[in-house]
């Protein structure tokens, strides 16, 4: 059965995108990560919400434009959004992603991308890990990777640490029960 992790990079404050959605911020650290490498021969599927796949691109003006990962992965990806994407199989239906993912990708990671994707996910029961790339710089605004004022504690269990060239690499396993 395919396993959901919410994929990201993150200022060491807590940001995932600057302002407006910002995401040149990323560039600098954009390079060899062979902890990322190895988790992206995992997935599966990815599965998108529509604010990052209407979102700004870190690979804008790079051959990796509009690429998961820069064009580092091939591969079915899912949208959930109302709005037609061009290679992407878009539906505005949560329950059908989840399911056309989980189908993609078979015993594989299924990658979820998108920050209020990743918390209804996680609302829902869906969302089995988290993997954060933690970059070395304070962004002071922006949004966060999990923001939800007044919301319950979720305990997270780690996987893997490790410290690449460019950032530290953290996995987690979500908590049940």
């Amino acid at each position: 059965m395919a396993t959901f992790v919410y994929s990201v990079t993150m200022s060491l404050d807590g940001f995932i995108a600057g302002p407006d959605g910002d995401m040149s911020w990323m560039v600098p650290f954009l390079g060899p990560d062979p902890a990322m490498d190895a988790f992206v021969a995992e997935v599966g599927a990815v599965l998108v919400g529509g604010g990052t796949l209407r979102g700004r691109d870190p690979y804008e003006g790079t051959a990796g434009e509009g690429e998961v990962f820069g064009g580092g992965w091939e591969g079915p990806q899912i949208g959930v959004t109302s709005r037609p994407v061009a290679g992407v199989d878009c539906t505005a239906d949560l329950d059908e992603a989840v399911a056309r993912a989980r189908g993609a990708a078979g015993d594989r990671v299924v990658n979820v991308l998108g920050a209020t994707l990743a918390r209804s996910l996680l609302e829902r029961g869906v969302l089995d890990e988290v993997l954060t790339s933690v970059a070395p710089v304070l962004l002071g605004a922006g949004t966060r990777l999990f923001d939800h004022p007044g919301g319950t504690a979720v305990r997270l269990e780690p996987i893997a640490v490790a410290q690449v060239p460019l950032a530290t690499f953290l996995r987690y396993r979500v908590v049940r029960g």
